[in-house]
């Protein structure tokens, strides 16, 4: 096991504690991100600690964050455990609080957990023939102010990514409380169409005066959108629905794990002609020559 960075030390990762008085205990508070380390470095990692520290600012949790001490962290638990690949995760609570009397004392200092584990390894397969995926139920609430943030409320989506690998599927699509598409449990999804790359709309990409979107703006969906124009391919983030899903040319789904996973079946329909569309493969294939040159740079 790889140790731990907490609070401003590395410690043994069977010695790393938070209290029991923690507010992520207490009531389930806080922030994570996921990354994925490659060469010793993590792509676009500023991006994550940016999300961060912005949905910390927006939803009042702490603003006491900033993207250098953050940064510093994430790069100290690398160097120190000589990482050239790894997952790592950093929780970032409001500390030892209680919510339920308000602040009346001291500002409260963050809980600042990072941990590095070995790697998710796919299965090739996953990748040369795409996945089948579920829709699930409606999760995803616009008049939630916590959607569209990576809070650590993360149990019915979970509960729901269980229920699909139980059928088994490797993902299950929720779709928001119009029935419109928001995202996988753990991802962003896309869709291709005549030319076309297709997205729901994320956090910060609303119309002025609409509704917030429940969905998370993830760094490696940025990447593909970028990567699609490249490609010649016209980028419309818009609602989608059920329809739009099952007539696609193809479908695939988007984290900083996995990077690009091609989904080729929604439960017993295929997609397009059922196995692993072009653009796909072209597009992960981009994003892969394009993490690789931007993590060898740093």
């Amino acid at each position: 096991m790889m140790d731990v960075y907490l609070n401003g030390r590395m410690i043994a990762y069977d010695k790393a504690m938070v209290p029991h008085d923690d507010a992520s205990i207490q009531h389930a508070v806080g922030l994570f991100e996921t990354m994925t380390a490659e060469h010793g470095s993590i792509f676009r990692l500023r991006a994550h600690l940016k999300r961060l520290v912005d949905s910390a600012s927006e939803l009042g949790m702490t603003s006491s964050l900033d993207i250098e001490s953050l940064h510093h962290a994430i790069k100290t638990t690398v160097t120190h455990n000589r990482i050239e690949r790894a997952r790592i995760r950093l929780t970032v609570t409001p500390g030892c609080v209680s919510l339920l009397r308000g602040d009346a004392g001291q500002p409260p200092k963050p809980t600042i957990l990072v941990v590095a584990t070995d790697p998710i390894d796919y299965e090739p397969a996953y990748f040369e023939s795409g996945i089948t995926v579920i829709v699930g139920p409606a999760l995803a609430n616009p008049f939630d102010p916590l959607a569209g943030h990576k809070t650590m409320n993360y149990w019915s989506r979970l509960r729901t990514l269980r229920q699909a690998a139980s059928v088994p599927c490797g993902e299950a699509i929720i779709l928001n409380i119009s029935n419109h598409l928001a995202s996988g449990t753990v991802s962003n999804i896309f869709l291709v169409k005549a030319g076309h790359l297709l997205t729901p709309i994320a956090r910060g990409e609303e119309a002025p005066g609409g509704l917030t979107a429940p969905v998370l703006p993830g760094v490696t969906r940025a990447a593909v959108l970028e990567l699609g124009l490249d490609h010649d391919l016209t980028i419309e983030k818009r609602m989608l629905d059920i329809e739009d899903l099952l007539n696609a040319d193809e479908v695939f789904l988007t984290n900083s794990s996995w990077h690009i996973l091609p989904v080729t079946r929604i439960e017993k329909h295929p997609i397009g002609n059922g196995r692993v569309g072009l653009v796909t493969s072209q597009l992960r294939a981009s994003l892969e020559n394009l993490m690789v040159s931007e993590n060898t740079r740093q």
